[in-house]
C-alpha cells in the first residue's frame, strides 16, 4: 500500500459528491497528505461582464485545493479564515493551476499556502 492510498481515496470520496468542482472541471494533477494540485480551464459561462474571469472562480478552484489537502489526513476539517489576492486577469481559454501545501497542522489548527498559477493558452 502507498504511502498516498488514503489521500487519494478520501480526496476521491470527496471530489464525487462535490457538483461545484466538478462543474469547474477540475482535474486532480496530484494528491498526498496536506497536499493537493489541481487544474481547470476558464470557460465563457465563468466570466465577467468585461470578459475576463470572474473572481469567484479563482477563489473557487483554491478553495477545493484547501478542502482536498486538509482533509487528506482523514479528519473532517472546514476554513476557519481565508484570503486572497487577485494580480492577473484570467481570460476564456486560460488554464489555472491550484497547489495547496500544508504550513502546519496541530490537533485544531491547519494552515495552508495555496498559490493559483496560470498558463495562458492564447
Amino acid at each position: 500500500m502507498s504511502d498516498n492510498t488514503l489521500p487519494e481515496k478520501i480526496v476521491s470520496k470527496m471530489y464525487d459528491s462535490d457538483w461545484f468542482s466538478q462543474w469547474l472541471g477540475i482535474e486532480r494533477l496530484e494528491v498526498k497528505q496536506g497536499k493537493c494540485v489541481l487544474r481547470m480551464t476558464i470557460r465563457k459561462e465563468m466570466l465577467n461582464g468585461f470578459a475576463i474571469a470572474h473572481g469567484g472562480i479563482t477563489y473557487s478552484l483554491a478553495d477545493s485545493a484547501l478542502a482536498f489537502a486538509s482533509n487528506s489526513h482523514g479528519r473532517m476539517s472546514v476554513s476557519v479564515e481565508t484570503s486572497i489576492s487577485h494580480t492577473e486577469s484570467l481570460k476564456e481559454g486560460d488554464i489555472i493551476t491550484a497547489t495547496a501545501e500544508e504550513m502546519s497542522l496541530s490537533n485544531k489548527v491547519g494552515v495552508y499556502h495555496i498559490k493559483v498559477s496560470t498558463n495562458t493558452t492564447k
